[in-house]
């Protein structure tokens, strides 16, 4: 796979894009940050039954991710529903960068 076709990684904390670093092993986090919040999480987890690998969110996060996934579900509906009442390519247009924009942040889950 070439450079240019591949997709951009995601960070491994906040699901935010990765800057392409050119040489060198790929980055998993997009920010020093991240990459901190996420040594925070595995050495809290250490000795304990929770995998390390396990994703912890507080009820707000759970809910607010719950919310963006039901946006970007209301949002896919919309475009089906424009498809099939024959809407102008425009209006499909539209409705696909809305849906886009809305799972974008539904990637972000903390």
């Amino acid at each position: 796979m070439t450079g240019a076709s591949r997709r951009p990684d995601s960070c491994v904390w906040c699901g935010r894009e990765v800057a392409e670093t050119g040489m060198g092993r790929r980055r998993r986090y997009c920010r020093q940050s991240c990459r901190q919040r996420a040594y925070e999480q595995r050495n809290q987890v250490k000795g304990t039954s929770i995998p390390a690998d396990a994703v912890v969110l507080t009820s707000e996060e759970a809910s607010a991710m719950v919310d963006r996934v039901f946006q970007v579900r209301c949002a896919a509906e919309d475009v089906a529903t424009a498809v099939a009442e024959g809407a102008a390519a425009h209006e499909v247009e539209s409705l696909c960068a809305d849906l886009v924009q809305l799972a974008r942040e539904a990637e972000r889950f903390r």
